[in-house]
Parts: C-alpha cells; structure tokens; sequence
C-alpha cells in the first residue's frame, strides 16, 4: 500500500499544508498583493530607498522560490526564510515608514512552513515586531504612528493568530476523524477478507463432502452389498460369487482412483475424458450386473465439456444408489438427450417411490448444488407406490 505523503515531504507543513489548491492561491495573492504594490510604492522615494526597498524584495523573492522548488535544502528552511521574511519586513517598514500591508499579505506564510501553532505564533510575532520597529525607527514615536502602521500590524498579528489556532483545531479535528474512519475501513476489509475465506472454507468442505457422498460413500456401500451378496452366493453359486467378488474388486479400485482425484493426485473427479454416453453405459451396465435389475437406456451421443460429464454422471450414481437402497424396483429407465435448451437426463424407475416434500437427504441436496453451478436445475417426481423420476437438465449456454 503506497502511503500518503506527509507534510515534511511537501512544500508546507502547517495545518494547509496538503493542499496544492491554497498552494497556488497563496503564492499568487502575495506576488499580486504584497511585492507587487510595494515595489511600486517605492517608484517615488529616492534612488537609495528605490534601490534598497528592490533589493530586499527581489531577495525575499528569490528565498521564496528556493524554498517553494527545493522544501529539503539544507540551508534555506522554511523556519531560517521566515526570520528573513520579518527582516525584509522590518526593513520595508523603516525605508517607507509602514509595512502593515504587506505584513497582513504574508501572514498565511508563518501558518502553512512551519510545523506546529508555536513556532507560528513566535515567527509571527517576531514579523509583527520588525514590523513595527521598522515604522517606529523611521518617524519615531507619534499618536499617529500608533493608531495607524502599529494597530494595523497588531490587529493583522492577533486576527492571524486566532484564525491559525482555530485552522489548526478544525483541521486537527478532520485529520482524527479521517484516520478513524480510515481505521474504521481497514477493519472491515480485514472482517470481508475473513469472510470470504470463511465462505470459502465453507464452501470447499460442502463440495468435498459432496464428491465423498457421491464416490466414497456410493462405493463403499455398493461393496457392502456385493460383500454380503457374494457371503451368500459362496456355497450355493460359485460362479455368482466370483462375478461379484470381481466387482468388488473393481468398485474398489474406482474408489481409490477417486480418492486420489480427492487430495488432487489424480485428473478432476477421477473420470477419464471421453464420450458422457460411453461413461453412463459402462456405469449403468454394473448397475445392472450388480443388481440384477433390468435397465432399460437411450443414450443420445452428445457433446459436452468434463465438468458437465461429471455431473450427469453423478447424478446417474446418485440416483441409481437410491435406487438400490430404497426403491425395491425391478425396472430403470435412462434417457440422455440434447435439446435447444440443453442436456436432460431422466432416470425412472418402478419402485414404492416417496414423498418428494418429506425427502431431504443429502443426496438430492448435492445433485441441486452440483447442477445449480452450471447454471442448470433437478426435478425430482414420485409418490408412493408409483416410482420416481429424476430429470436433471443444463442449459446450452453452460457448454460455451
């Protein structure tokens, strides 16, 4: 993160020492409203005063832009050409008899070079008092001197105090509220970070657990029932029993395969790439060879990207595994289809079938967040006694 300048490293350091805006305003006020008149004031005294009333101006000019063009010199501070400021100062109001005006034109110089409202209140001063010394030096002291050259520069120094104290307070005050609210804002980008990392988290456990449900655990229960299959077949029907065993064995190889592709060892989802008919078939032909069941398929060849195999096929093992575990049917049905709108798959079967309303297993609730990430939609239709029907659909534009 780039930090904000500081007002050290500008051209000043008082309480509008940030802003480039009163910058410019201040440095075109003085030229137009400070040497300006007073150079031309002297157009009338003598050649030595005409000269030396210049001299000092142009010096005090030249100070000005040294100051303005290179803030880190080390010899002309901001502090050391204000002392020059009240100088030159003093000697304009000795050499024309009163410099009120161009002191009042240089007040804002002691509030916006120096750090702090006690260096400015002193500086300040010290501008009044050479100042007033200067007229006084020049005509002595007389009621008018005083009500007019002295009270004007007194009035300038006191009004510039109050109006520097009150800068400094307001602008303290907005400084403390901006880094509050800054405060304020980093906190609660730290909480949205934190947040979204939390979601992720969430999210990143919600699809491993699905994946698990979907592979692991479908596996893991087809090789309980085979097992148990296979414990009865043992003695009344060998060649049964081996054909089951192989299937075991096989399931349990999947398993591992998609356990690899779990911890990341393995291709994504851990099926290989190829046609989504071809890899519903071979599933479907287990299904079959494991249960018994007959399967009745349409399995148009169509085209679709590996993350929409993946899902219509682990909606195929979702369904088939409810299937197998609560449907006591003798018949399923698969159809795969491309429409203008997209991809259906429907699975029926003629099982007891259920009460969709009251279902809310683990299962249907992956399949809806699996398909509701390619944009796509499950409807699941039973009642009891009449089977059930899933149809999973996603859209053509998924497959853009």
């Amino acid at each position: 993160m780039t930090e904000r300048p500081q007002p050290n490293d500008r051209y000043f350091a008082g309480p509008l020492g940030t802003s480039d805006t009163f910058r410019l305003w201040n440095t075109v006020s003085w030229v137009l409203l400070g040497l300006l008149p007073t150079a031309v004031a002297v157009l009338d005294a003598g050649e030595a005063k005409r000269y030396w009333s210049w001299g000092l101006l142009t010096l005090i000019a030249l100070c000005y832009a040294v100051v303005l063009t290179l803030p880190r010199n080390p010899v002309l501070r901001p502090a050391v050409f204000l002392v020059l400021l009240s100088l030159v100062m003093g000697g304009i109001s000795y050499l024309l008899g009163g410099a009120a005006a161009f002191y009042v034109v240089s007040l804002p110089h002691f509030w916006t070079f120096v750090r702090g409202p006690r260096p400015s209140i002193v500086l300040s001063g010290l501008g009044a008092v050479t100042t007033v010394v200067g007229g006084t030096l020049r005509q002595g002291w007389s009621p008018q001197f005083l009500t007019g050259n002295t009270v004007s520069t007194v009035v300038a120094y006191g009004a510039g105090v109050a109006l520097g104290l009150w800068l400094y307070r307001f602008i303290g005050l907005s400084n403390a509220r901006t880094e509050q609210l800054a405060a304020e804002l980093e906190a609660t980008q730290r909480e949205l970070v934190e947040a979204h990392q939390r979601q992720g988290a969430v999210a990143e456990r919600e699809r491993i657990a699905r994946e698990i449900h979907d592979t692991l655990a479908q596996g893991f229960a087809s090789i309980i029932v085979l097992a148990e299959a296979a414990r009865s077949a043992v003695a009344t029907d060998p060649e049964k029993c081996d054909r089951q065993l192989l299937s075991i064995a096989q399931t349990a190889r999947e398993n591992f395969a998609e356990a690899r592709a779990l911890v990341g060892s393995a291709p994504q989802g851990g099926v290989a790439a190829g046609s989504v008919a071809a890899t519903l078939r071979r599933t479907l032909e287990r299904f079959a060879e494991d249960t018994g069941l007959t399967v009745a398929t349409e399995l148009a060849d169509v085209d679709c990207d590996q993350t929409t195999r993946i899902a219509l096929l682990r909606c195929t093992q979702e369904s088939l595994a409810n299937v197998r575990k609560h449907a006591a049917a003798t018949t399923v049905g698969v159809v795969l289809a491309r429409y203008p709108h997209g991809i259906e798959l429907e699975i029926t079967d003629d099982g007891r079938g259920f009460v969709v309303d009251e279902a809310h297993g683990f299962g249907l609730v992956g399949m809806r967040k699996r398909l509701a990430e390619l944009d796509g939609e499950l409807a699941v239709t039973s009642s009891v006694g009449d089977g059930t029907r899933v149809l999973a659909m996603i859209p053509t534009n998924s497959q853009d």
